[in-house]
């Protein structure tokens, strides 16, 4: 995996000097990136969970493809243009990022505005 085992990556890392807690994640089925449009998602991934001076970050290499969002949540859920437009104005962000976050929240207005807020901060 990544050209070396955890094992071997973890001594590379303390001979930098780098203090590293790696962890081999053996039984990842799949791995899913949610985005407002479509999902990335990594079948039968290799997964390797490296905690480095506070930090966690995870590596993740396998088979990816693409779906589109809907396919994840069944085929939408109905939202009015009212609520719509209520979460668009409110997070301030256009329509389609407003609609996108209904429907990924399955129409939860409160959810979609957390979830627009917390997206613009990162």
């Amino acid at each position: 995996m990544f050209g070396l085992s955890p094992r071997e990556l973890k001594r590379q890392m303390k001979r930098l000097g780098i203090n590293v807690d790696v962890e081999e994640l053996e039984e990842a089925e799949r791995v899913v990136i949610e985005m407002p449009d479509k999902n990335i998602v990594v079948d039968d991934p290799q997964a390797v969970l490296m905690r480095i001076q506070g930090q966690t970050m995870i590596y993740v290499t396998g088979s990816i493809r693409e779906e589109p969002r809907e396919a994840e949540t069944g085929g939408g859920v109905e939202v009015s243009e009212e609520d719509v437009q209520l979460v668009a104005s409110q997070a301030g962000v256009s329509m389609d990022e407003a609609r996108a976050a209904l429907q990924a929240t399955g129409g939860d207005l409160a959810q979609a505005i957390m979830l627009l807020e917390a997206r613009k901060k990162s």
